[in-house]
């Protein structure tokens, strides 16, 4: 086998490992709801509990301000991907809230995921999936 032969076959080799590690980086990337979806199930289990106020609820964002260690923050939580959990008019959240932030990185909080809901009573009663 002459030279450019095999630098052929070495280069046709190459190629193949370089486009099966393309297909499997893609083929296995989370999108960014299933990303979302990890991030608020995460709080859930590792986040500390506050109380915090739902300032405002328009498609499908619920807008909220807590306070931690003495610093007001003013956050935002996109629910569309929990609609089956909420009512469909989401004014009626609007008020006292329960919420979950993560200790390392107070900023990072939610109101609502899969597995818990912050709302009161009064506001809306939570209910699972298959319940």
């Amino acid at each position: 086998m002459s030279q450019n032969q095999q630098a052929a076959v070495w280069a046709a080799v190459a190629a193949a490992g370089i486009g099966a590690a393309i297909f499997i980086a893609l083929r296995f990337r989370k999108t960014p709801q299933e990303l979302e979806r990890i991030r608020r199930l995460t709080v859930n289990y590792s986040g500390r509990m506050g109380d915090g106020m739902i300032t405002d609820a328009s498609d499908g964002i619920l807008f909220y301000s807590y306070s931690v260690r003495g610093v007001e923050i003013a956050a935002s939580q996109d629910v569309t991907a929990l609609r089956e959990f909420l009512p469909a008019d989401l004014s009626t959240l609007i008020g006292p809230v329960t919420l979950k932030f993560m200790p390392k990185n107070p900023f990072d909080s939610i109101v609502i995921c899969e597995e818990w809901s912050g709302f009161r009573k009064t506001q809306t009663p939570f209910v699972q999936k298959g319940a």
